[in-house]
């Protein structure tokens, strides 16, 4: 059954704004949707699906681009599982690499916020706003 809606309708269903949707649809993500003689959109189950696809990929790490990829697999009759379960093991290996940097950052922000003043000596003596004029390059 084809079930015809606005582009309302579809941002309300996936809970997408209308600009993200015309977006998606420009870049490729998304199918042309047919028009109305009224010249408006009107979308099928189809790009729901897509766009919930998207979001969903989105949440868990991946990039647009990667998720151009993972469309371009699930057109690919020769595409496995395997290929698809490299790609999510890349992701974690990625994944994994921010969350050391994120945990580094963390570690570095306590130990300048530590010896920071908290008090209301001049901002000469603020260790953390010192080390980022130390660490900048002319």
């Amino acid at each position: 059954m084809v079930m015809d809606m606005t582009i309302g309708q579809l941002a309300s269903e996936t809970g997408t704004s209308p600009e993200t949707i015309r977006y998606y649809e420009r870049s490729g993500y998304l199918p042309t949707p047919h028009r109305r003689t009224s010249g408006y959109r009107v979308y099928q189950r189809e790009t729901v699906n897509r766009l919930r696809f998207i979001k969903e990929a989105k949440k868990l790490g991946f990039t647009l681009n990667e998720v151009r990829e993972l469309f371009a697999l699930t057109d690919d009759p020769d595409t496995n599982c395997a290929t698809v379960n490299q790609k999510a093991r890349h992701k974690i290996t990625e994944i994994e690499a921010k969350i050391t940097t994120l945990q580094q950052m963390k570690k570095n922000l306590k130990v300048l916020a530590t010896i920071c003043p908290d008090d209301e000596q001049p901002l000469s003596e603020c260790s953390i706003i010192n080390h980022l004029y130390e660490h900048t390059e002319d």
